[in-house]
């Protein structure tokens, strides 16, 4: 199952040279300070009636007042560390720089990462101290700094990257998601973000209603995921097969069929591009509500099916994607 390189390693469209590649922050900091200055305090102002996401709530989280997200002034981070368990062309050989934000814009009733999301597990950060989390990632020798779920965060994430530029960040910044983003928000990492990484859980409505209490999130995600595609392409890769810039788009296979994958996948093929970068994950476990109240989620209460990860994997294949994640074993930088 591991045989052959994918194409990504060999296909020179998808390669960038690493000696010539800078950050887009980095580029867009020499070139302008004063344009992140702007973006910072665009950001700010956004957080005294919050609208940093799509719920929309207009609290005023500088007073530390707070709506969905149940974040105020300051960020909360669970855990920061070298992360092994991504996908190949960002975990690499020494990992990649996870920096976990506490708390979430969703609620979705089987989050594997509930004491977080749900619980707040973790502590508040102030932007030097996110900044400092960066560099020391960056000296343990990680390949890009990736913030999961920032989409309540974005600006204090904004707030963290001049002096983590002036402490020396050279690093790809990988933004995390689950897809409920508000364009304004994206908007404003647009020039420094280098990899989106949005995970797009569901299309129906209905049923994104049940499984995230929120019916909206269909409609969010497709518009958040052309956005991040409009602002960096394609993915593409350096000589080692690291990713340098781009979108992966990330998909759960859920039991049943409940998240839609076909449907998504077509969206992928058709409006985004047929070169997109896919990971089809088959990881999903019944965990947080789905246990605390059985019978309630009866058709998530099981893991997914080797049938029904084959199924989806084979959709994305006739939706006419073809650059699908997989792990490799012979790059010679791993063993």
């Amino acid at each position: 199952m591991f045989n052959g390189k994918p194409n990504h390693l060999t296909d020179s469209r998808w390669k960038l040279s690493r000696d010539n590649f800078v950050p887009a922050y980095l580029k867009l900091y020499e070139t302008d300070r004063s344009v992140f200055r702007e973006r910072i305090e665009e950001g700010l102002a956004v957080l005294e009636s919050c609208d940093v996401c799509p719920r929309d709530c207009h609290v005023n989280r500088i007073k530390d007042e707070h709506g969905k997200c149940r974040t105020g002034r300051h960020a909360w981070v669970g855990s920061y560390f070298p992360h092994f368990g991504e996908e190949d062309c960002l975990r690499g050989w020494n990992g990649s720089g996870t920096i976990f934000f506490s708390f979430c814009n969703l609620k979705c009733v089987f989050c594997q990462n509930h004491e977080l999301s749900w619980d707040g597990a973790g502590k508040q950060v102030t932007a030097e101290e996110i900044s400092g989390m960066m560099i020391e990632l960056q000296e343990r020798g990680c390949h890009n700094i990736n913030f999961v779920t920032p989409e309540h965060v974005v600006p204090q994430v904004l707030e963290a990257i001049p002096p983590a530029i002036e402490k020396g960040l050279r690093l790809p910044i990988v933004y995390n998601t689950s897809a409920y983003d508000s364009i304004h928000s994206l908007k404003l990492m647009e020039d420094i973000v280098d990899i989106y990484m949005p995970d797009f859980k569901f299309w129906d409505p209905d049923l994104s209603k049940i499984y995230m209490t929120e019916s909206t999130y269909p409609e969010v995600a497709r518009a958040a995921v052309k956005e991040m595609h409009r602002q960096v392409g394609d993915l593409m890769f350096d000589e080692e097969g690291l990713a340098l810039r781009g979108l992966i788009v990330r998909h759960l296979v859920m039991p049943n069929r409940v998240a839609g994958a076909e449907e998504i996948f077509h969206f992928l093929a058709e409006e985004i591009s047929p070169h997109t970068y896919l990971n089809v994950m088959d990881q999903y476990y019944p965990d947080a509500q789905v246990v605390r109240k059985p019978g309630r989620y009866e058709d998530i209460e099981r893991r997914v099916t080797g049938g029904e990860f084959r199924e989806a994997k084979q959709a994305a294949r006739e939706a006419g994607l073809y650059r699908i994640d997989r792990r490799w074993r012979k790059m010679e930088r791993f063993f």
